[in-house]
């Protein structure tokens, strides 16, 4: 008989993991969910709010760091070899997420800095082809990519910028309007950083968008292209389905495609 302990945190890793259950599935999309929240929460506290509303916004992001803190114990009990999954890079982006928790109620600058790293928990969903297909899966790792350059560059510009320079970085959409002007290269002067912090931002946010944007959109371009020329064929040995359209045998098993059979009988 085997030991129920292991059993159960082999059922854990599988249902947190593969997400190949109805529970599984049901946990991850909790969990992707939060972390949106969590993403709107720290949007919505760079805007005039009144007192009631800031303190319940409050108390949800507490409640959700104190979720994700239970999230990562329950990863790191269950972790097959736990001290190697605590050195993941995955691990320490749930690190980063729950630090405000393991520091205590102090929210000082540089943990609300670090806070904004917290989108980076949803790149756990974009490993697994099951989620969204293979082709749709590399268009979603590329959206996701650039969709949280300019999120995480929009938060720290705000975090260091807003207190030295309120009236032109009043809110997230000020930001945000900075990080795209910048990292496109497009340059208005419009909006311009005063700290030191933020004139360092500007010049990583300035290589980021030289060295990764136009890369990262040509692949996106790319691969919806390639999407476009792709079929429904599918594979009679492992099922697999969308190929391209001059696939002859299955990209996942090798196995001879059925309608290449079909015209090779003819």
């Amino acid at each position: 008989m085997g030991d129920p302990v292991a059993t159960l945190k082999l059922r854990i890793r599988a249902e947190l993991e593969e997400a190949e259950t109805s529970l599984g599935l049901g946990v991850n999309i909790a969990i992707a969910a939060l972390i949106l929240i969590s993403a709107g929460l720290f949007i919505a506290e760079t805007y005039s709010l009144s007192a009631n509303v800031s303190a319940g916004l409050a108390i949800l992001d507490w409640l959700i760091l104190i979720l994700f803190l239970v999230e990562y114990g329950v990863r790191l009990w269950a972790a097959e070899h736990p001290l190697r999954y605590a050195i993941s890079p995955y691990a320490i982006v749930d690190l980063v997420a729950i630090l405000p928790v393991l520091v205590g109620f102090f929210d000082t600058r540089l943990l609300r800095l670090i806070r904004w790293l917290r989108v980076l928990k949803l790149a756990r969903f974009l490993e697994e082809e099951h989620w969204l297909g293979r082709e749709g899966l590399i268009i979603a790792r590329i959206i996701f990519t650039l969709v949280s350059i300019i999120f995480i560059y929009s938060g720290a510009i705000f975090q260091v910028e807003h207190p030295v320079h309120p009236e032109v970085f009043g809110t997230f959409l000020d930001a945000m309007y900075f990080a795209v002007v910048t990292m496109t290269t497009v340059g208005y002067g419009d909006v311009t950083p005063v700290s030191e912090a933020g004139r360092t931002l500007t010049i990583m946010m300035i290589l980021t968008g030289i060295a990764l944007i136009p890369t990262q959109v040509g692949s996106l371009i790319q691969n919806i292209n390639r999407m476009q020329n792709v079929n429904t064929l599918r594979c009679i040995q492992c099922g697999l389905s969308r190929h391209e359209n001059d696939a002859i045998y299955c990209r996942r098993c090798g196995t001879r495609l059925p309608e290449v059979q079909e015209t090779s009988k003819a």
